[in-house]
Order: C-alpha cells, then structure tokens, then sequence
C-alpha cells in the first residue's frame, strides 16, 4: 500500500484480477429496482445499486412554475438532483451545490431527447431525484430511477434510459465503479444510451484513457447498459403486472 497525502490507498485489484469488493471487472454491483413506490407522486422509483440508495419522483405534465419558462410548442423538462445531507460520510452542506445543479442539468438534457415533449405543450415535466445514500455513480443512478419513474408516470418515451459509469483502475477498464475505485482509480465515465438505437445521451469523463482503452470502455459500458436495462423492464413488469388470482377476485 502507498499513499496519496494523507489519504491511505487500498489495492483495487487483487493478483487474481478481483477488485476492492471481489467483482470482476465487467461485473454490476447487485441492483435492485422498485416502481411506484411513492403513492403521491404521478410516477416513482427507488433504485438500491450496491451501497447507493435513491428516490426519484415525478410530477406532470403540470403548469409551468416559474411561469416565463413556458414553451408554447413543447414540455419544459426540468429535474432537480439532491444529496441528501446524511447521504455521505462526511455531512454534506443541506442544499443545491455546484455539482447537483451541473447534474440535474445533464439528466434534464439527456431525457429531453427521448421524452415526446411536443406532446404536452405549456406544460411543465418535473423530476425529483434525491439521493439517500451515496457510493459512486449516483448520478447514474438517479438517471436509472428516473427514467422508470417517467415510465410509471405514463410520460411517452422513446424508450427508457439506462446509465452506468465506465473506469480505469489500476490500469484495467472496469464496469460500474464503487467509492474506492472512484477516489483512487485513473479515470471514470459515465453514460446513458437509448438501447435499440445504441444513441448516447450522456457521455461525460474525469481522468485520462487512451483513444483504444477508451473503446473498450464504451463498449463495456453498452453491455452494461442493456443488463440494466433489462431490470429496468423487469420492475416496471413487477408494477403493472396483475397476478391471475388477483384478476379473478377483481373480475
């Protein structure tokens, strides 16, 4: 082990190729996907992605609030992105900072181009995402949740968004980092793509890849993004799908 400052590096990756938590590489930390769980909100979902607890809640289409914002030929997308205070280990400031105002930004954009905003002219689509519990990605996370809660809600999408973050550590491509691997690794890239097109909506990056280390790692990223994907479907099945028995005493 060496040492950054004062801050003690760990081994991210084990002789054997296993990281900090004894994934593989190209292995998701364990993801768990709940739709509609808030009953008040038009559509919900609560997202548990390994350490990483979020909320996401949507609203619309409603009027506009500030009302200037309005569009006369589509919806206004507007997402508000928040790190509970009690989410980290050190105490976060209460509030919007800098990066949840550059995040909500980002998941604002990348949803306005696939929700059919011209649809709901005048009207504003307002998504809350609020993060519980922080362990990397979570921005990744709360795109997760709030693409099926945009779903729930019954807002027309091209299709859901998945997103996951793409690495470098100790000199390997790894999927979906955790907080160490975050911290201490070379780089990090988080993305979001439409997965029948394969059109990416997010793409950011902090760090440094070669152009081909770069490649495998968009390429991982897609294979990642489709697993994801898949839950995603899967909670919205668990949501709306009636059990028989349950149809019978209703019928």
């Amino acid at each position: 082990m060496g040492s950054v400052g004062a801050k003690e590096v760990p081994v991210l990756l084990s002789p054997e190729g296993l990281r900090v938590d004894g994934r593989r590489l190209d292995e998701l930390r364990p993801l768990r996907i709940q739709a509609g769980p808030l009953h008040q909100a038009d559509g919900s979902a609560f997202v548990e992605w390994g350490a990483n607890k979020v909320m996401a809640a949507v609203y619309g289409p409603r009027e506009v609030h500030p009302r200037h914002l309005q569009q006369n030929n589509k919806a206004v997308i507007q997402c508000k992105y928040n790190m509970a205070a009690f989410s980290v280990d050190e105490r976060k400031r209460p509030g919007l900072d800098r990066r949840s105002q550059e995040i909500s930004k980002v998941i604002a954009e990348a949803f306005e181009s696939v929700v059919f905003a011209e649809e709901f002219p005048r009207t504003s689509i307002d998504i809350y995402i609020e993060v519980l519990q922080a362990n990397a990605g979570t921005r990744c996370a709360g795109l997760v949740a709030a693409s099926v809660a945009l779903a729930d809600a019954g807002i027309p999408m091209v299709d859901l968004l998945p997103a996951v973050a793409v690495g470098k550590v100790a000199g390997e491509i790894a999927l979906d980092l955790k907080k160490e691997e975050d911290n201490f690794g070379e780089a990090d890239l988080p993305m979001a793509l439409v997965p029948q097109s394969g059109r990416l909506v997010l793409l950011q990056m902090e760090g440094h890849m070669t152009p081909e280390e770069l490649s495998k790692a968009l390429d991982l990223g897609v294979v990642g993004c489709k697993s994801i994907y898949e839950k995603m479907k899967g909670a919205l099945r668990d949501r709306y799908t009636v059990e028989p028995s349950a149809a019978a005493e209703a019928a």
